[in-house]
């Protein structure tokens, strides 16, 4: 079964679902965070099918989240390590284990927690602020078009405006 392709959406979060939008793809980026590197260590650390996560180690290079090195000249020996892109998916690896530490396991419950390395101090929670640093509720916030939008882009945030404001909380 082959996946559907977003490739051709005007939409950056249609986009990047199409790298890191299984769950595969994410809890491969989260052992690259924790320092997985070589084929051998994310099968076992994982459990998953060789050729799904030959696969999903093949996309995340093809699309330059990762990058496969050659450990030694001569040797069919590889390891994969985050690139700048793959570094910036922190963020949202680090959400997504927060909201799970919550929603799944509850306060307190927390399988691993996230500290500073220098301090041991629990980082901060993941959220949407303002320029000001104040945090940001669904309702605070809006959608414009960008200076890459298409035609249908447009339209559809031209449809969003005329429902009024975004309220998730409104029935």
């Amino acid at each position: 079964m082959s996946r559907t392709s977003f490739e051709s959406r005007n939409c950056s979060l249609s986009r990047a679902a199409d790298v890191v939008g299984d769950k595969w793809a994410l809890l491969i980026l989260r052992d690259a965070f924790y320092g997985v590197r070589t084929f051998s260590d994310f099968h076992e650390r994982l459990g998953m099918a060789k050729t799904v996560l030959s696969n999903r180690l093949q996309l995340l290079t093809e699309r330059g989240v990762l990058e496969r090195v050659q450990l030694k000249p001569g040797v069919e020996r590889y390891e994969y390590r985050l690139t700048q892109s793959g570094r910036e998916l922190l963020p949202l690896i680090i959400a997504l284990m927060q909201w799970g530490d919550r929603w799944m396991f509850g306060v307190g419950a927390e399988p691993i927690r996230i500290v500073d390395r220098a301090t041991r101090s629990p980082i901060q929670k993941i959220e949407v602020q303002a320029r000001d640093g104040h945090v940001l509720e669904p309702r605070e916030i809006t959608f414009f078009a960008g200076p890459g939008a298409t035609a249908e882009t447009l339209a559809a945030i031209s449809k969003m405006a005329r429902s009024g404001p975004l309220d998730p909380t409104r029935d």
